[in-house]
């Protein structure tokens, strides 16, 4: 884990030029890391001053980050690659530097910071949260994918089953009965 602290940054930025591999950080249940992710940047301290004796730390984090995912279809959930090639400029202030007593509305450029507790900025984190935001919310194989028989899971682009034509919903199982003589008052 690769922790940065105010105090790293002072008096001169951190460079970072790292490779992290497979495995070490968790995206999500249906992304996998399948390569080394490159990230190469810099980390620097920035100063506000609040007041005669008040000094907030943030660490600007800027970097380039580049590296190849597995993805899930979100119908057949066969794997798909893609490539990941992003670079940010972000902002985090020390957790609490911000809550004031009280509700009060935060202007736009506060939306973009992020927090970091007193032990620093976990870069990981960082990382985890610009791959995830720069992978589409659902991918599919191919435009025309069939997806999965919801019967029996079997891909349909790849067989074709007749199980969904033997199954009735269990829900209008109780009109099976009704013929339609019935329903036409006869």
């Amino acid at each position: 884990m690769t922790r940065i602290t105010p105090a790293d940054l002072n008096p001169d930025p951190m460079t970072l030029d790292l490779r992290l591999e497979p495995g070490s950080v968790d995206y999500a249940r249906d992304v996998r890391q399948i390569g080394p992710l490159a990230v190469k940047g810099t980390a620097e301290r920035l100063e506000e001053y609040r007041g005669p004796r008040e000094i907030v730390e943030d660490i600007r984090l800027r970097a380039h980050l580049a590296g190849d995912f597995e993805l899930l279809c979100g119908r057949c959930l066969e794997p798909i690659q893609r490539h990941v090639e992003q670079t940010f400029d972000l902002v985090f202030r020390p957790a609490g530097a911000d809550s004031d007593p009280g509700e009060r509305s935060i202007s736009e450029a506060e939306t973009e910071i992020g927090y970091y507790e007193t032990s620093g900025l976990l870069l990981e984190d960082a990382v985890r949260e610009q791959v995830l935001l720069s992978l589409p919310d659902r991918s599919l194989c191919r435009e025309d994918c069939k997806g999965l028989c919801p019967h029996c899971g079997a891909n349909l682009n790849e067989t074709t089953c007749n199980c969904g034509e033997q199954h009735s919903d269990p829900r209008w199982a109780a009109l099976q009965g009704l013929g339609v003589e019935k329903l036409s008052g006869k």
